[in-house]
């Protein structure tokens, strides 16, 4: 037993020594050796991260912001806008009417939102399609993140002409295409920049235009990790806009309280689809009794439908 030991111990011990003095002969390139491995790691690409949360949720305050709603998530939205506070205690300060949109946004991918939502307003239908197409980089190869918005309108109310006269459905449609243009500048403050073309099957008068043209600019003040103010305007670019209506002006408080985000705020719009509230807002931001101010909230909860990880994994057993 012995004279099998001894001889591999001193083979081990031969070749542990050989491959010593063969590092120690090349100690000298260890050096070379590290600095190039090092070159190799700082060439290597890095992974570009994505910039997250520029808005609470996925609207400004009534516009839309450059957030999606999250792949295989439904956002179920309850929107309210109150009458005029100038109505005093005999409307209660507006609370006695009120305008409710009840929404639902899913995401289909990481990049592509759709919705669809019924206003009590005229009786509105609205839906829509946003899609992702830049985002913002933290290492600011990106310096902005940009969507498309897209949608449609259709009113329910009954003809407002006597039934002699021809109301074709296509009169009820409403259209608008709108760019999203925002860049989160630091962790409190973020910009947005929203280009709006609002098309009219039906208009008051021959000479006003069936296009309407707007750029609005929306903005959120982060206060703390569960608070943030936020603002938007739209103007209507002179020309195409129609007649007896004004610019909207809208403030409001996001708060977050786990999977809720309650959004209140004032406008001088009580309507929540884009052809009402950016091109045909009737009232002025004003708080005298020449204006017309409406206090309203939005509701937001969200619900995983497809979870990725099973998402995913179904998807590689059909594959």
């Amino acid at each position: 037993m012995r004279k099998t030991v001894l001889p591999l111990f001193f083979l081990a011990t031969m070749i542990f020594s050989s491959g010593f003095n063969t590092w120690a002969q090349d100690g000298d390139n260890t050096g070379s050796n590290s600095d190039e491995l090092l070159q190799l790691l700082n060439d290597a690409p890095k992974k570009k991260r994505n910039v997250t949360a520029t808005f609470k949720t996925t609207r400004v305050v009534t516009g839309h912001s450059i957030e999606n709603t999250g792949k295989g998530v439904l956002d179920f939205r309850i929107n309210h806008r109150f009458g005029a506070i100038q109505g005093g205690l005999t409307t209660f300060f507006g609370l006695d009417n009120a305008n409710t949109r009840i929404g639902f946004d899913y995401g289909v991918t990481d990049w592509l939102s759709i919705g669809i939502g019924r206003n009590t307003f005229q009786k509105e239908y609205d839906g829509f399609i946003k899609a992702r197409i830049l985002r913002q980089t933290e290492e600011n190869e990106m310096p902005i993140s940009l969507s498309y918005v897209g949608g449609s309108s259709i009113q329910a109310l009954p003809s407002p002409y006597p039934d002699s006269i021809d109301y074709p459905f296509s009169n009820r449609m409403y259209f608008f295409n709108q760019l999203l243009i925002a860049r989160k500048f630091n962790q409190w403050l973020s910009l947005q920049i929203m280009p709006t073309h609002i098309h009219y099957n039906l208009v008051p008068t021959t000479s006003e235009s069936n296009d309407m043209f707007a750029v609005g600019v929306g903005g959120r003040v982060k206060v703390s990790n569960r608070i943030s103010i936020n603002g938007e305007y739209f103007y209507r670019i002179p020309g195409t806009e129609q007649l007896g209506y004004h610019n909207v002006f809208s403030l409001g408080v996001d708060i977050e309280t786990g999977g809720h985000v309650f959004q209140l705020m004032l406008s001088n719009s009580m309507a929540m689809t884009e052809r009402a509230y950016i091109g045909q807002t009737p009232g002025e931001w004003r708080f005298d009794n020449n204006g017309m101010i409406h206090f309203g909230f939005n509701i937001s909860r969200v619900f995983t439908i497809v979870r990725p990880k099973e998402f995913e994994g179904s998807r590689n057993n059909i594959w």
